[in-house]
């Protein structure tokens, strides 16, 4: 594979125009920009972070229209994720505005989301999270997350992390736009700056939160 040497301008030209040329003939017909200025330096990116992060994919391009009214096919945005267990772990994406970095979990089910209750619930762990969550703030992240809009139920509502136990899930992200070092090599070490601000958080969700 070849190194990582950034992103092109291509990348995010190419992703300008889906946006209005979302069908199939225009994919096609621009398929190989997408491969050489979007792929294949994603996949060179996550390669070179792989022994830090472990063995990351990118998600497919094709929407899943299957139940949306909006019936575009393709996603105006690549994805990829390093996963620590089913449904967290640390996510980059790329699109017409720049690259967004992220960490969390995305997906619980109900036995997920007891755990996560739990430790929330409890002082220990629970005073673990806000820190890790208010230091994320402080390195310009911002924190996201399907919630409640009450606090659910078996729960005191003046409990003091009240707020936290009304989220799903939970996940911090920061949208770093196109800086300048994003079409060369330094990229790489951005990215892994940013993903191990957010390796407590990310940690924090896989012992409390894995499937």
């Amino acid at each position: 594979m070849t190194p990582f040497a950034g992103f092109p301008d291509a990348a995010f030209e190419f992703y300008a125009e889906l946006e209005h040329n979302n069908n199939r003939d225009w994919w096609l017909e621009h398929k190989a920009t997408y491969d050489s200025a979007v792929k294949e330096p994603l996949a060179a990116l996550l390669a070179g972070l792989e022994p830090q992060f472990g063995e990351a994919k990118l998600f497919r391009p094709n929407r899943d229209i299957r139940f949306s009214a909006d019936k575009s096919p393709y996603k105006t945005a690549q994805g990829a994720v390093a996963a620590v267990a089913e449904g967290m772990g640390f996510y980059v994406q790329l699109d017409a505005d720049g690259l967004l970095i992220g960490g969390g979990y995305h997906i619980s089910t109900p036995a997920q989301l007891a755990r996560f209750r739990s430790a929330v619930d409890a002082p220990s762990s629970g005073g673990v999270l806000q820190e890790i969550l208010a230091h994320v703030e402080a390195q310009g992240f911002e924190v996201e997350g399907e919630t409640l809009k009450t606090v659910p139920r078996g729960f005191a509502k003046d409990h003091p992390r009240a707020e936290l136990l009304k989220y799903k899930s939970l996940a911090a992200g920061t949208h770093v736009g196109r800086p300048g070092w994003l079409s060369t090599p330094e990229a790489a070490g951005e990215v892994a700056k940013r993903w191990e601000e957010l390796r407590p958080l990310v940690e924090w969700t896989g012992r409390y939160a894995a499937p």
